[in-house]
């Protein structure tokens, strides 16, 4: 009997430890940064159909995200190639003219995310995944500083990158900057097709959001703390296209507001939080800083 006994606490132990790793296994904390800023501009070009009483100049974030989880350091996005840096000169050197003149980048080298990275006590080679929301100029721009990571796409955002549809431009130094991927063609590529469960214990789950793109993907966190973030990225830009504005760039405009409304019902049936890749009010309240 005691035998018995003894076997059942040794289980309902190993039970209960099972259950605390699980549990601990969520992500401890994410860091907010940017990629330099774009503008100031005009709203209205990325958003044409704002009503005139909401148009005004914007300074934008660029997005990116360090996730710290026990099984290892993920990146989301990586922002503006590091050839941009310091100056229009070199954005032109890089990007087509055009773009340079409308985004207005201000990147430093010190915004670019290896140094972000090294702010934080990290390297690039450290970074276990690598996950891309789409091949577009401001998101991707870095990827080949990782090689040693697992880089997570959507197949068809790979082919996006590679070969966009013709009306999405075909320039090498347009949208989607083809430099910024010719040197990761053999680089180790978890190639998706739809959501996925990053780490497989529900802490990291990539969410596919086309519109914006046709492979666009956002990511939803589990913290630790129990609290849900989803970081959009481009599927949602700003609270304007929250209020009903759509983004004025995308592959296909009922797509984008499927993968709005998509995430929208997910703030507001299960409380998580929005987190938009280029909304300026909201960076200014929320970047530069570590979320539990």
């Amino acid at each position: 009997m005691m035998k018995k006994s003894g076997i059942a606490a040794a289980l309902l132990g190993m039970a209960m430890l099972a259950g605390s790793s699980v549990a601990s296994a969520q992500v401890k904390q994410v860091y907010w940064t940017t990629s330099g800023k774009f503008g100031p501009f005009p709203i209205t070009g990325l958003i044409p159909t704002i009503p005139q009483d909401k148009q005004r100049d914007v300074t934008v974030p660029v997005s990116m995200w360090v996730v710290d989880h026990p099984k290892g350091l993920v990146v989301i996005d990586t922002g503006n190639n590091v050839a941009i840096s310091d100056g229009m000169d070199n954005c032109k050197k890089y990007w087509a003219a055009a773009n340079c003149d409308f985004l207005k980048p201000s990147q430093t080298r010190n915004d670019v995310i290896d140094r972000q990275l090294q702010k934080l006590g990290h390297s690039t080679d450290k970074v276990k995944a690598v996950i891309s929301s789409h091949a577009h100029l401001d998101h991707a721009g870095n990827i080949e500083m990782f090689p040693n990571a697992i880089h997570v796409f959507q197949k068809k955002e790979l082919y996006q990158g590679w070969w966009p549809e013709k009306f999405q431009g075909r320039a090498a130094n347009g949208t989607f900057v083809l430099a910024d991927l010719d040197n990761a063609r053999d680089f180790n590529y978890l190639e998706l097709q739809g959501d996925y469960d990053l780490y497989g214990d529900g802490s990291i789950q990539i969410l596919s959001t086309p519109g914006h793109t046709l492979g666009h993907q956002s990511v939803k966190l589990k913290m630790d703390s129990g609290r849900s973030i989803i970081i959009s990225q481009d599927a949602i830009w700003m609270q304007e296209n929250l209020d009903g504005h759509p983004a004025g760039l995308n592959y296909s405009v009922q797509d984008y507001t499927n993968s709005l409304n998509r995430l929208k019902f997910m703030r507001d049936l299960e409380g998580a939080e929005i987190l938009m890749a280029h909304d300026e009010n909201q960076y200014a309240k929320h970047g530069g800083k570590w979320h539990k």
